[in-house]
C-alpha cells in the first residue's frame, strides 16, 4: 500500500505527562480550603508526586494492562491441594503498591488525614479504578475494628501501614495487610439481616467457626475480612484471616470470580466457609451496628471514586476538543460543544467539592459534623454515583468514534461508571437510609440544614430550592415512594450551597441556573447560552506540563 494513502492528520495527542492533581483546580482549591496552612506545603508535595505519577505514560500503561489481563483464580496447585489463590498481572501489584506507599490506606490518625487521603484517592484512581476497592476496604475497616480495642491494637498498625506485601503469610509476619469485606449472600443482597452463614462459638472466648457462603466478596486475595454471620445471639461481625497464626491456610474456598461489566482488574468472588476460624468483633447480635462504620467510610469512597471517574472523563473530553478540528475550527470553540463541556465540568466540580467537604467532616470529628455525615454521605452516595454513568457516556461521545474504541480508555471509564452506584448499597438503599436518619435522628437534619443555610441569601435560586426542599421534608404523605426525588433535591441543594460559597461566580451561577433554577434540559449541553461557558471550560481544562 502506498504510504501517501495513510497520512495521519487532525488526531489528538494523548493526555499524558501531566500532573493530575495540579491540573484539577476544583480539587487543589478544596485541599487548600480544608487543610491548615502549616500542612499545605507538605500535602501539596505528596499530592503532586502522586499526580505526576498518575499522569505518567508508565502508570497509564499499568492501568491498561491490569484491565487487559484480569485476575485468574487458582483453586488447586499442581498436586491437587486446595490453595484458593488469585493471580494478578504485575501491573496490578505496582498500582496497589504505589497507592499503599502513598498512604491511601492510612487516614485515621494523620493530621488532615481524610482530606489528604480523599484527594489522593481521587487523583490516583483516575489512572485505574479497580484497585481502589481493596484500598477502600482496608481504610474503612479501622472504625469497625476500633469497637474491640484488643483487635484494633493488633491489626490497625498493619492496615494503616505504607508497606504493600502481596504474599499470603501469617499477619504477624507482615508489615502491612489488606482487608476485604463479606456481607451479601445469594438470598439477600443488601438485606444482610437475612444472612444464613452460621457462627458456632468455640471454647476460647471470642473465637468461632463459620459455615456458609458469601455471594459477593471483593478482593479475595486480602489478608483478612470483616464478615457477618448468625451467632447464637444474632447477626454478628467477625474478623476472618486468610492465614492462621500457625501459618496454615484458613478454610476460604473461592468458588469462582465474577465476570463483571467493568471493574475488570479487581477480583470479586463467591466464597464458601466450612468450619472457617474467625474472631468476633463487637457483641453478638450487633453485627450491623459494628460494621456500619466501615460501610459509611466505603460509601464515601464511592462518592470519591465517582468524582475521580467524572474528572478523568471530563479531562479527556476537554483535552480532545482542545486539539480536534471540525467544521472550520477546533471543537472547544464551537458554541454547542462548549455548552456540553461546560455542563460536564459543572457536574464534575460539584462532585469533587462535595466529596472533599465530606472528608473534611471526618477530620473535624465533632458531634455536629458526625450528625451532618449521617445524612450527607448516603445523599451524596445516591446522587453523585448516579450522575457518573450519564456523564461518562456524554464525555465519550465528545470523542466521537475515537471514544468508542478501547484504546482511548473511554470505554473502560464507561464500564466502571455504574459500579459505585451499586457497591455498598444501591440507590434505593441510600434513599431509604436518608429517610431513616430524618425520622430517627433529628440532629442529623439540623446539621444538614445548618450546612446548606450557610449560603442562604447569596443566590435567589438556591434560596428557592431550599424553600422547596423544606416543603417536601414537611410532607410525610407517600414519603417512601418520594424518597429518590427528595434525596436528589437534598444533594443538589447541598452541592449548590457549597459552590455558591466556594466556587468562582461563573461556576456557581451556572449550577444554580441549571440544577436549581430549572433552566436546563434533559441532556448535558443544555445550559443557558448567556452564561460564561468559556470560563467554566477553561477552568476544567487539564494542562500537560
Amino acid at each position: 500500500m502506498a504510504a501517501t494513502t495513510h497520512t495521519v492528520s487532525n488526531q489528538v495527542p494523548p493526555l499524558v505527562g501531566y500532573d493530575v492533581f495540579a491540573a484539577d483546580r476544583a480539587l487543589t482549591e478544596a485541599v487548600e480550603r480544608h487543610l491548615s496552612p502549616e500542612l499545605l506545603a507538605g500535602v501539596r508535595d505528596e499530592l503532586g508526586e502522586l499526580g505526576r505519577s498518575a499522569g505518567s505514560a508508565q502508570v497509564q500503561r499499568w492501568g491498561a494492562q491490569a484491565n487487559e489481563y484480569p485476575p485468574k483464580l487458582r483453586t488447586h496447585d499442581r498436586y491437587g491441594h486446595r490453595i484458593d489463590e488469585v493471580e494478578f498481572h504485575p501491573a496490578w501489584h505496582r498500582l496497589l503498591g504505589h497507592a499503599v506507599g502513598a498512604g491511601l490506606t492510612g487516614a485515621w490518625d494523620r493530621p488532615g488525614g481524610h482530606v489528604r487521603r480523599a484527594a489522593g484517592f481521587l487523583v490516583w484512581t483516575q489512572a485505574e479504578g479497580g484497585h481502589g476497592c481493596p484500598l477502600s476496604m482496608t481504610h474503612a475497616a479501622v472504625p469497625a475494628l476500633r469497637t474491640d480495642p484488643v483487635l484494633a491494637a493488633e491489626w490497625e498498625p498493619r492496615l494503616t501501614s505504607s508497606v504493600y506485601d502481596a504474599e499470603l503469610q501469617p499477619p504477624a509476619q507482615k508489615a502491612g495487610v489488606l482487608f476485604g469485606m463479606g456481607m451479601t449472600e445469594k438470598q439477600g443482597g443488601s438485606d444482610v439481616r437475612s444472612n444464613t452463614t452460621r457462627a458456632e462459638p468455640l471454647p476460647a472466648d471470642g473465637e468461632y467457626l463459620l459455615t456458609g457462603h458469601k455471594w459477593f466478596c471483593s478482593a479475595p486475595m486480602s489478608d483478612g475480612f470483616l464478615v457477618l454471620a448468625q451467632a447464637p445471639g444474632g447477626l454478628t461481625c467477625f474478623l476472618l484471616p486468610r492465614v492462621l497464626p500457625d501459618g496454615t491456610r484458613n478454610v476460604f474456598a473461592i468458588q469462582r470470580l465474577k465476570d463483571k461489566l467493568g471493574n475488570r482488574s479487581n477480583a470479586s468472588s463467591e466464597v464458601e466457609f466450612d468450619g472457617t476460624w474467625a474472631r468476633r468483633v463487637g457483641d453478638e447480635g450487633r453485627g450491623v451496628r459494628t460494621i456500619i462504620g466501615m460501610v459509611a467510610a466505603t460509601r464515601l469512597d464511592c462518592v470519591i471514586g465517582s468524582a475521580a471517574l467524572m474528572r478523568q472523563a471530563v479531562a479527556q473530553a476537554i483535552h480532545h476538543c482542545t486539539y480536534r478540528s471540525a467544521f472550520g475550527g477546533v471543537l472547544i470553540e464551537k458554541p454547542l460543544m462548549r455548552n456540553v463541556l461546560a455542563d460536564l465540568a459543572l457536574e464534575s466540580e460539584a462532585a469533587t467539592v462535595l466529596a472533599l467537604r465530606l472528608a473534611a467532616a471526618y477530620d473535624a470529628d465533632t458531634e455536629e459534623e458526625r450528625a451532618f455525615l449521617r445524612i450527607a454521605v448516603p445523599a451524596a452516595k445516591y446522587w453523585v454515583t448516579k450522575r457518573c454513568t450519564p456523564l461518562a457516556g456524554e464525555a465519550l461521545e465528545c470523542l466521537g468514534g475515537n471514544g468508542y474504541v478501547e484504546e482511548s480508555g473511554m470505554p473502560r471509564l464507561l464500564r466502571e461508571a455504574p459500579l459505585n452506584s451499586i457497591w455498598e448499597g444501591s440507590g434505593n438503599v441510600q434513599a431509604l437510609d436518608v429517610l431513616r436518619a430524618l425520622q430517627r435522628e433529628p440532629q442529623a437534619l439540623n446539621a444538614f440544614l445548618q450546612e446548606v443555610g450557610r449560603a442562604r441569601g447569596a443566590d435567589h435560586r438556591l434560596d428557592g430550592a431550599i424553600k422547596d426542599m423544606l416543603t417536601e421534608l414537611a410532607d410525610l404523605n407517600g414519603i417512601e415512594a418520594r424518597a429518590r426525588r427528595l434525596v436528589e433535591r437534598m444533594a443538589l441543594v447541598l452541592q449548590g450551597s457549597l459552590l455558591v460559597r466556594w466556587a468562582p461566580p461563573e461556576v456557581a451561577d451556572a449550577f444554580c441556573a441549571s440544577r436549581l433554577g430549572g433552566d436546563w434540559g434533559s441532556a448535558f449541553g443544555t445550559l443557558p447560552h448567556s452564561l460564561d461557558l468559556a470560563s467554566i471550560v477553561e477552568r476544567a481544562r487539564p494542562v500537560a506540563h
